[in-house]
């Protein structure tokens, strides 16, 4: 923990990216976490915080990893969480997610938590409810709470963020994570390259502030950080990639092209992972480099920490333990 940095409160009403929050902000959030992964591995991990909150989780796309994330973090700040999946609720039945917003706004939750295939949906929703509003993943827009939870695992094994050389490689194109990653690293002073095929790569990309390689030696060369994205072929429509085994053999990450990288280099990924499509056993279970599995952990501590920042000055709220 950096402990240096106030806990002040956090500013703004919703969390639906990462564009728009400063370092400080940003930081804020960091060290509110760090507060909640030692609790988070004792045996008795709730706390009162939420008491009296109710948390609705509302994914109109699966997600096992991220509904499972934001439901512990809720319950282990004490408060009442409803999941609500599209499959058994009346969106499935015609309605619209403005009705959606509107019926559960008269519910009065305190916060919502939002997944939805669509880029802008879950701001549209966030302007219809009187409550906080989480993006938990919009389209290929934003997924903050990832960019979050990746730079909470760099922060504790690298020790800082500013000044690192960071490779984000694969499917940038689909990639909410890649989007909100970029800003949040470029915001915190680190740098950034893109490794991808032109064709997994959104239009003028540069703009984004980032070094673009296509060859994942010369990419990998010297980093710090080696951030692996999943392929996703859910949303891909025409022919992206010629064939899963030349993409492995191009970009898919093994032990001779992270060699190119620092000896020291983590590897990262947001998971699901596709073994074998974009990153090989024997580099993501490597005990020494990979923090794929510290970064689900921080899924939790961050997710706990947004719920708070987002609560902590609302009216009525209970005492902190």
């Amino acid at each position: 923990m950096h402990p240096g940095s106030p806990l002040v409160s956090f500013r703004h009403r919703h969390l639906l990216g990462i564009d728009g929050l400063s370092a400080e902000e940003i930081t804020y959030l960091l060290d509110l976490a760090e507060r909640h992964v030692e609790p988070n591995r004792q045996g008795d991990k709730k706390r009162s915080v939420l008491r009296g909150r109710t948390i609705i989780n509302l994914f109109f796309e699966n997600s096992t990893r991220t509904r499972t994330s934001f439901e512990l973090a809720g319950k282990r700040l004490g408060g009442d969480v409803i999941n609500m999946s599209t499959s058994v609720s009346s969106i499935k039945k015609g309605e619209t997610l403005i009705d959606t917003a509107v019926t559960l706004n008269a519910m009065h939750p305190d916060v919502l938590v939002v997944r939805h295939p669509e880029s802008g949906a879950v701001q549209l929703l966030s302007e219809k409810v009187d409550c906080a509003v989480i993006n938990a993943g919009d389209g290929s827009h934003e997924h903050p709470t990832q960019a979050l939870l990746d730079a909470l695992t760099i922060r504790r094994n690298k020790g800082r963020i500013a000044g690192l050389l960071v490779a984000i490689c694969g499917d940038i194109l689909h990639s909410r994570v890649a989007r909100s990653n970029i800003q949040l690293l470029n915001t915190m002073g680190a740098r950034v390259r893109l490794v991808a095929p032109k064709t997994l790569l959104p239009a003028q990309v540069e703009r984004l502030g980032v070094e673009v390689f296509h060859d994942m030696r010369k990419g990998l060369e010297g980093v710090d950080i080696v951030m692996m994205l999943r392929l996703q072929t859910e949303r891909m429509h025409g022919s992206f990639v010629p064939s899963i085994r030349e993409y492995f053999h191009f970009f898919g990450l093994d032990r001779d092209k992270l060699a190119a990288a620092k000896p020291n280099a983590l590897i990262m990924h947001p998971g699901p992972m596709n073994r074998g499509v974009e990153i090989d056993s024997e580099v993501a279970d490597d005990i020494d480099r990979s923090v794929i599995r510290q970064q689900v952990e921080m899924g939790v501590a961050v997710r706990m920490a947004c719920l708070e920042a987002l609560t902590r000055d609302l009216p009525s709220n209970g005492p902190l333990p």
